[in-house]
Parts: C-alpha cells; sequence; structure tokens
C-alpha cells in the first residue's frame, strides 16, 4: 500500500488539487507532492490534516487494503493510532521480540471475549 497515491486518488475522486488541501490544511504543495510522490511518508497528525481537509475520516486511507482477494473492513481512528504506535517501537525490536509481541497480542484478543 502507497499511502501517497491513496492520498491521491482520494483527492482526485473529490476533485480537489494539491492547492485546496494547502490552502484547508498549512501544508505546503511542494510536500504534498513529495506525500503523493512516495518521497516523504506524512505522520498521523498529518494525514490528520489532509483527511479533514477532503472531509473524510481518517481510517479511509486504510480501507482499500486487500488480503487474499478479500477487501478488509475500514480502520477507525483508535486502530490507526494503536498500529501507528506498534510500528513506531516495532522497528527496534529483534525478530524474536516481535515474533513475542504478536504473541502476547493473540493471547489477550482470545480473552477477551471472556
Amino acid at each position: 500500500m502507497n499511502i501517497g497515491e491513496t492520498i491521491r486518488s482520494y483527492r482526485l475522486q473529490k476533485g480537489m488539487s494539491q492547492g485546496d488541501i494547502e490552502k484547508k490544511t498549512g501544508l505546503l504543495r511542494c510536500y504534498l507532492s513529495r506525500v503523493e510522490n512516495g518521497h516523504t511518508i506524512p505522520s498521523l497528525d498529518t494525514l490528520s490534516k489532509i483527511a479533514s481537509a477532503m472531509e473524510m475520516p481518517l481510517g479511509q486511507f486504510f480501507a482499500e487494503q486487500s488480503t487474499n482477494g478479500r477487501t478488509l473492513p475500514p480502520l477507525t481512528e483508535d486502530e490507526v493510532r494503536f498500529l501507528t504506535q506498534i510500528r513506531r517501537y516495532s522497528s527496534s525490536l529483534n525478530d524474536t521480540d516481535r515474533k513475542l509481541v504478536v504473541a502476547m497480542v493473540k493471547k489477550m484478543a482470545s480473552g477477551s471475549g471472556r
């Protein structure tokens, strides 16, 4: 998934220019161009500003993912924040620790229905 391509696609679907987004967010057109072309990855706060400017929920940027031909349901803003935190901290983990974290999450999730 390329978040820049997703942003561009939604922006064009809404008939907006990068200038329109710039006016509503204060983000420079040159920055938006770098995001859309995959040269820069925006922060969650920046994505939130862009989503707000396009009058759409933040989780919509992540709704178009598919796995084995199945479309996944859109992520909520809380889920996006949670996954962003996991992503931030996972870069400093080794493979063994990552597997341990996944195992812990699976264990907690299976116990949440009790």
